[in-house]
């Protein structure tokens, strides 16, 4: 046996795994209840396509699949990018800017969850910086060593 054979074995296993594999997605996308799930599985089949012209360019030994891989790997993203913005539905978007600007309640007033997290993260930065002031200081006192 060559190289060159053991290669080619290699190679068509990993492109009948990734065949089995892309078949396998394609009844979970079906199956799928909801609709995260098929773009999910959209997203997945993409990635295993590119996955199998990276493998055919190596194996056929041309060089332009590598090129194509690439530019199918941008229209798989955008693809994806484009049925999330369209399928998946937020909240009105003026409910989610006013909760930003009010601290998570819609009516103005900050919530006491709101404010308990405010006080949590500034005694979690305060510790911090006493930690890094303890560390300077340790090393100012102590010299370099040379």
């Amino acid at each position: 046996m060559t190289v060159d054979m053991a290669y080619q074995y290699l190679f068509t296993g990993a492109l009948t795994v990734l065949a089995i594999l892309i078949g396998i997605i394609l009844v979970r996308s079906i199956i799928g209840p909801r609709i995260t799930d098929r773009i999910l599985c959209i997203n997945m089949i993409g990635t295993l396509v590119i996955c199998s012209i990276a493998i055919l360019s190596q194996m056929l030994k041309e060089d332009y699949l590598t090129d194509i891989a690439l530019i199918y790997a941008m229209l798989s993203f955008l693809t994806v990018l484009i049925l999330a913005s369209v399928y998946i539905r937020r909240k009105d978007p003026k409910q989610d800017v006013r909760e930003n600007l009010t601290g998570g309640d819609p009516e103005g007033s900050p919530t006491q969850k709101s404010r308990d997290e405010a006080k949590t993260q500034a005694a979690g930065e305060s510790a911090a910086l006493s930690a890094e002031d303890t560390v300077v200081s340790g090393l100012q006192k102590g010299g370099t060593h040379g």
